[in-house]
């Protein structure tokens, strides 16, 4: 399966659930592998939210709801548009709103589903990148809250709710999920709260934006003045919220999710699991053993200072030397590029030309190197996570000599970014960015 986005922009109104405030949103296309991000029009519109559970606001900050932030721009409630997106297996999206909270709209996503199909769903000529949980994960509070993840070839989740002494009991709902499981079944729920739930919000300064009709309000003797849409729509909703909150990875995840009594603060602790998993599972390659220091021989670097570094070993130990390392911030590497290298003899051997997969990965190398040189990351290891932005402009064959740079362009305790050009005769081959975590 490929990537897909919406084919053309479409807007909607409405006020959120809990300032109250009326808010339009447009929702665009994306070009692949950007994901789903926020752009609040209100405020600055340089900045973009990604849709990622590394911008998840602070729950104590945002109860009741799902919100995101990057440095002073907030978006909040997000999960009902959030779940339809994934629902409907869209990557990418660029939503733009002139407010901080996303319309509530009738308290479902039903609505957010009808406005993706109106614009139309494209597919992208770009794979779609699907993670598959390997390991069960596990988030229990101890107070009867518990959320798993179990391995399983596709997605599906099964929750359970449970609220005793209420009218609304235990409830039990099973699927799997795909667009037109979701659309049927899940897309109506509504969000609900208890009577007196609804009391104690609108007195902490929540739920502004909340009515009977947006919401199941539900008192001693059931739903106050509205009717459901199915005998169970309260589980339905849950699963929604969870569909939502799961859409924080990033990506789709194959995987069983079993949940009982489960709300947004659970969901997102099961989330950062799921996501250091995935990133111990994207992971590659460049396992370092650091103990060497830049300063020795004026940062130069021969092939077998480099093996001391670098576990790999030929024929995958594509950099043959460093002549220029600026700690931290800074490397140059050598790739001579000989016709006997092993991959010339199944790659076009008529007319022979390094695969740009190999140029990247003589980049990461040196990235490699690089991220090792300050002193505080000496010792530890250096895992290449992932690549963007990667562009091929010139072939490279036997007889070139490939001048592979690295620059920093974040770094942090546990991870680095960097940009990276490859030229052969000063003239740039391939660039792209690459991003490493750091592990002890």
């Amino acid at each position: 399966m490929n990537q897909s986005t919406i084919k053309e922009p479409v807007s909607i109104k409405g006020k959120g659930l809990h300032t109250g405030e009326e808010v339009e949103i447009t929702l665009l296309p994306a070009p692949a592998f950007s994901g789903i991000n926020f752009i609040r029009k209100d405020i600055d519109k340089a900045i973009k939210v990604p849709a990622n559970i590394d911008f998840v606001l602070d729950y104590k900050k945002a109860p009741r709801r799902t919100s995101i932030g990057k440095d002073s721009v907030e978006i909040h409630t997000i999960e009902h548009l959030m779940a339809a997106v994934y629902g409907l297996g869209i990557d990418n999206l660029t939503v733009e709103l002139d407010g901080n909270e996303v319309p509530g709209i009738d308290g479902s996503a039903s609505q957010f589903v009808a406005l993706l199909e109106k614009a139309g769903i494209e597919e992208q000529d770009a794979p779609k990148q699907v993670f598959a949980l390997k390991e069960p994960v596990f988030v229990d509070t101890g107070d009867g809250t518990t959320i798993v993840a179990l391995p399983f070839p596709n997605f599906k989740i099964s929750y359970t709710l449970s609220y005793p002494g209420t009218v609304l009991g235990t409830q039990f709902f099973s699927l799997d999920v795909n667009p037109q499981t979701f659309k049927k079944e899940i897309a109506l729920g509504r969000t609900f709260c208890l009577e007196k739930e609804a009391e104690e919000l609108q007195k902490i300064g929540l739920g502004r934006g909340a009515d009977y009709d947006n919401t199941l309000v539900v008192g001693e003797k059931g739903v106050i003045k509205n009717d459901l849409r199915f005998n169970d729509e309260f589980v339905r909703h849950k699963i929604l919220d969870l569909i939502g909150d799961l859409s924080l990875l990033g990506m789709p995840i194959n995987a069983h999710i079993i949940a009982i009594k489960s709300g947004h603060y659970v969901n997102m602790k099961l989330v950062e699991r799921i996501t250091r998993q995935k990133e111990r599972v994207q992971t590659a390659a460049l396992e370092a053993v650091s103990a060497f220091d830049p300063a020795v021989q004026g940062g130069v670097l021969e092939t077998t200072d480099i093996m001391k570094i670098l576990p790999h070993r030929y024929p995958f130990l594509l950099v043959d030397r460093i002549v220029y390392m600026e700690e931290g911030k800074k490397a140059v590497g050598i790739k001579n590029v000989t016709r006997n290298e092993q991959f010339f003899n199944g790659h076009f051997p008529g007319r022979p030309v390094m695969p740009g997969v190999l140029i990247v990965e003589a980049m990461a190398q040196v990235g490699g190197v690089l991220m090792l040189s300050a002193p505080e990351h000496r010792g530890k290891v250096a895992y290449f996570m992932a690549i963007d932005k990667v562009k091929f402009r010139k072939t490279v064959v036997p007889g070139d000599t490939l001048e592979l740079e690295t620059t920093v362009t974040k770094i942090r305790s546990r991870t680095g970014q960097m940009h990276a050009t490859a030229k052969v005769a000063g003239k740039v081959v391939a660039e792209a960015d690459l991003m490493f975590a750091l592990v002890d």
